[in-house]
């Protein structure tokens, strides 16, 4: 594929104030800097161009690449508007950029424009609705991947309580491979108060424990089904345990549980089942 038309910015100075942003990202990343992240690998790429161009709270500002990455990516830079500059760079002055080898040699800057209300999510959720709900993930695989199981799978948003980390972080969204910025999130504060926030929405809320009082596979049809898992270890709080009801996924005796993301991606695809959305 040829070089595409657009204008290519050569960066011969890692020390370029065109391109801060992307200095030391494996050190500094840029969440929570007025909602600046940093998109890394082609894949991730095409959905930041998806979202720009959907018009939603994502937006592209500037791409960098590695400059034998150039000509085969011209479709996908074409994607972008003709204001979101394209740099490019040596091997030598990108990993002095980043501070480390960068071998995927894609990077771009995005910033979210506005983080949506729980409430909002679960007003315009669709008929059968299905969310998830994470409580205390802090562990940027674990939230990647369950954003992209929640893709997979068609829920129509995860919420998160105050103790999750950021889904931009750029580890979160490179495991997601993008789907944060296609599936709609939201932040509601203790885990508590969000899970009655959805209750009062009409959801049924069932947690994951290894320990539910029901099968996975018993679980009955809803309109809505909102699916709340916990932290590796020590999974969902005993409170949460307590007042909603819970659903465990069968499996042989001898292993204590499943990992978080792949105990959700396992009753979101049952649940997407039971749902007719797949």
């Amino acid at each position: 594929m040829p070089v595409p038309a657009r204008e290519i910015i050569r960066i011969e100075d890692a020390g370029d104030p065109r391109i801060a942003e992307f200095r030391d990202i494996k050190e500094k990343d840029l969440v929570g800097r007025a909602g600046g992240f940093i998109a890394e690998g082609t894949v991730v790429l095409r959905m930041l161009a998806a979202a720009h161009a959907a018009d939603g709270p994502f937006r592209a500002e500037k791409v960098l690449l590695l400059e034998n990455r150039v000509a085969g990516l011209g479709e996908l830079l074409e994607a972008f508007p003709a204001e979101v500059p394209v740099y490019v760079a040596s091997g030598a002055v990108l990993d002095a950029i980043a501070g480390f080898h960068l071998h995927r040699g894609v990077l771009a800057l995005g910033r979210r424009l506005c983080l949506p209300e729980v409430p909002d999510l679960l007003r315009t959720a669709p008929d059968p609705a299905l969310v998830v709900i994470a409580c205390g993930i802090s562990n940027h695989d674990n939230l990647g991947a369950i954003f992209r199981n929640a893709a997979a799978f068609g829920a129509s948003a995860v919420l998160m309580d105050d103790l999750c980390c950021d889904p931009l972080y750029r580890k979160a969204l490179r495991v997601s491979v993008g789907a944060v910025l296609s599936v709609p999130y939201a932040r509601g504060g203790q885990v508590l108060d969000l899970l009655q926030t959805v209750d009062r929405a009409g959801f049924a809320i069932w947690g994951l424990s290894p320990r539910g009082a029901v099968d996975l596979r018993d679980i009955p049809p809803a309109r809505g089904i909102a699916l709340v898992t916990g932290t590796e270890g020590e999974g969902l709080p005993p409170e949460v345990l307590a007042r909603f009801r819970s659903a465990r996924i069968p499996q042989r005796p001898g292993l204590d549980s499943l990992n978080a993301a792949t105990a959700t991606g396992i009753a979101l695809y049952e649940i997407a089942r039971l749902q007719r959305l797949i």
